[in-house]
Order: C-alpha cells, then sequence, then structure tokens
C-alpha cells in the first residue's frame, strides 16, 4: 500500500490561479469572529464532540456561560449561499427529528484553519475529511472519514484529490465536491484542528490510548502498550507521517482514536457535572472550532438536548470503501474509492435508512476497532 504523506503538498495537477472557478474570489476568505493565532498543522475534531460535549454543556451551563463561550466561537459566513442543484435533505420520520449532516475539516496550511480571512487560492488543504451523520432518532451518530487523496471529480476543476476543493474554492466548494461525490445534503460546515486538543488533553489528566507497537515520534517514546498520553504526546501519535504499514489509512484511524479517547474522557471525568471543569472546556473546545453562522448557539443547545441519551459508544467511527492506492497520469499518489459500496453506503446516509443497522450487517466496511497500531 502506497504511503500518501504528502498530500498536503501542491499536487502537480494544481491549475494556476486564474482558472480558479468564477464566483469564489470573494467568498472562502469572509467569516465572522475573532482573528485566531496560526497553528502548524491540523486534523478534525468530531461534531459528535462539538454537540454532545459542548452543547451540552451548554444546555445546563446558563445563559451566562453561554454568552461566553459564544464569544470564543468563529462563524463563516454563509458558505451555502451560493450553492445550486444541491442533493435534497432527508426528512425524518413521524415523531423524529429531522436527521442532519456535517462537514468537518482539518486543514494542514500554515495558516490556521480557523482564520479564513487569509485564504488564499492554492494555499491550503485539508488534512482530515469527516462527514458526520445524526440519525433523525438521535440513538447514534455515523462518523466517516473520506481519505483525502481521494481522486474526485471537483466542480470546474476537472478529477483531483479530494483536498485540493478547499484550496481551490475554499468552503463552498469544498461542500459542493463533496455533496456532488456522496448525494448527501451537507446541512452545517465545521473547521477544527488538534493544536488547541492537546491542551485539552492535559485539561482532562490526559487520554488513555493502546499503542500495540509503542510510539517513536517527534521526541515521544513510549513503549508498546497502554498509556495515559499528554498532550504532546498524544499530538506525537496522531502526527506520525512514516513508518506506519497503511500509511495514511492508519493515520486516519489515529486521528479517530484521538478523538473517541478525548470523548470517553469528557465524560469519564465527568466534565459536565462539574461546574469549574465545564467553563474551562467548553471555553477551550469552542475556541478552536469554526462554523457556519447558521450554526448558532440556540441551535447548538436545541440540539445537544436531542443527543442526550448518546454516549462515546453509540459512535461508529469508519473510513469510507476504497479500492485501494494508484498513481494519476500527473504522477500523483491517490486513493481510488470502492465506488459501488461507497454509493450504498451514502445511499443509506442521504436517505437516513437505518445508517448504524446498514454498517452492522456490512462487516467489510472499515470501522475503527479497539485495536489502533
Amino acid at each position: 500500500m502506497a504511503d500518501h504523506d504528502n498530500a498536503g503538498d501542491r499536487s502537480p495537477g494544481m491549475p494556476a490561479e486564474p482558472e480558479r472557478r468564477a464566483g469564489n474570489e470573494d467568498r472562502p476568505g469572509r467569516r465572522h469572529g475573532k482573528r485566531r493565532r496560526s497553528r502548524k498543522s491540523a486534523v478534525a475534531l468530531i461534531v459528535g464532540l462539538l454537540v454532545v460535549v459542548i452543547a451540552g454543556g451548554l444546555a445546563i451551563a446558563g445563559l451566562v456561560i453561554q454568552s461566553q463561550i459564544k464569544g470564543e466561537i468563529d462563524y463563516f459566513e454563509d458558505p451555502f449561499e451560493e450553492l445550486t442543484e444541491r442533493p435534497n435533505s432527508a426528512e425524518g420520520e413521524e415523531g423524529e427529528a429531522d436527521p442532519l449532516n456535517f462537514l468537518v475539516l482539518g486543514s494542514d496550511s500554515r495558516i490556521s484553519a480557523g482564520d479564513p480571512t487569509q485564504w488564499e487560492f492554492g494555499a491550503q488543504r485539508t488534512d482530515a475529511i469527516l462527514l458526520v451523520h445524526l440519525p433523525g432518532d438521535r440513538q447514534s451518530a455515523q462518523v466517516m472519514s473520506i481519505p483525502r487523496d481521494s481522486w474526485v471529480e471537483i466542480p470546474g476543476y476537472g478529477t483531483n484529490k479530494i483536498n485540493a476543493a478547499f484550496s481551490f474554492g475554499g468552503p463552498p466548494l469544498m461542500i459542493q465536491t463533496v455533496e456532488q461525490l456522496t448525494g448527501v445534503h451537507i446541512d452545517h460546515f465545521a473547521v477544527t484542528d488538534f493544536e488547541a486538543f492537546a491542551a485539552l488533553t492535559d485539561e482532562l489528566g490526559g487520554v488513555e490510548i493502546t499503542l500495540p507497537d509503542g510510539l517513536n515520534q517527534g521526541g515521544v517514546q513510549l513503549e508498546p502498550g497502554t498509556h495515559l498520553l499528554n498532550g504532546e504526546q498524544a499530538l506525537a501519535y496522531v502526527r506520525q507521517r512514516y513508518g506506519l504499514s497503511g500509511g495514511d489509512f492508519d493515520r486516519v484511524q489515529r486521528q479517530q482514536n484521538w478523538m473517541r479517547a478525548i470523548l470517553k474522557a469528557a465524560f469519564d471525568n465527568d466534565v459536565l457535572t462539574n461546574p469549574g471543569k465545564l467553563v474551562s472546556f467548553l471555553r477551550t473546545v469552542a475556541s478552536s472550532v469554526a462554523v457556519d453562522e447558521g450554526f448558532e448557539i440556540e441551535q447548538m443547545r436545541t440540539l445537544a438536548l436531542s443527543l442526550r441519551d448518546i454516549r462515546p459508544g453509540d459512535l461508529t467511527f469508519m473510513t469510507v470503501p476504497v479500492a485501494g492506492t494508484d498513481t494519476s497520469s500527473d504522477g500523483q499518489s491517490i486513493v481510488v474509492l470502492d465506488q459501488e459500496p461507497f454509493d450504498a453506503l451514502m445511499a443509506a446516509v442521504a436517505a437516513d435508512d437505518e445508517v448504524a443497522q446498514y454498517i452492522k450487517d456490512h462487516p467489510e466496511l472499515t470501522t475503527l476497532g479497539s485495536d489502533v497500531s
């Protein structure tokens, strides 16, 4: 299996700036909120954590704290405004809420993913791409990673790696690309990173992760076994670029594994029931995320209440079906999606057709297990 560790680099097939899609010049670089500091690396935090923990805390935190937390979150101006010919949104069954789909990104750019005012054509790509599905019954959540090197059609730019869509056209083009690829209606968009979550990990007292092969990365050396990782160690764990047998596929699973560990630690440490822990926790998480302006605090709180019964074990982490790796005609290392099962999975997501059961009925799908190397 090829190693795709250079996926964040500009690809040989990237078009020159004048060829960019008309209408994107003004959109990607605008947002509401404060200017944020630059961060070196970024991977996505699941909306499940954002909603279940942040908004769940907001549901019990009171109006004063809600106002304070709201000031920490960055908001993109509506990235959906210019999109046309979108997939239909699904409707919930009688007595249920409408299902929701979030597109969550992490940027590998030197420019902060949370500061899209600095967006430049060709300057940023996304290190992690997650489609998060919240079914209408609100009893589970499915977190699906789309490999950043997936070779797909990008509207207006031909075939390229999917992470190039953000580079070419910012949030609107990224959303359009994913909707065209999956047939799934995206309801909300978020960009975040793990730099701030190193501090969050330390605030939680560390996160427990099993290292079957140990860890020797970035000055961090750990023997095989289960360890309580601090923020620095966890960052080294998800940033390892070489020496993984599955290349970027293994790194995706490590990212998911850390997300799961953070979520578990938040529940295990009773963060939501301790006012002192809660405020600090919410501020740390909120300060590391940018969302579309339609996803306001009030909506987060309402959604959290509908998700109050969800626990870490109710979240399924998985990678979408892939057929393997290949090389494009212009020499890029790419990931080839396994189109038939990919389309079937996305059809279930688009229709909210018991997605959790669909995944259980198809054990060949690559879900995150307990043993992550």
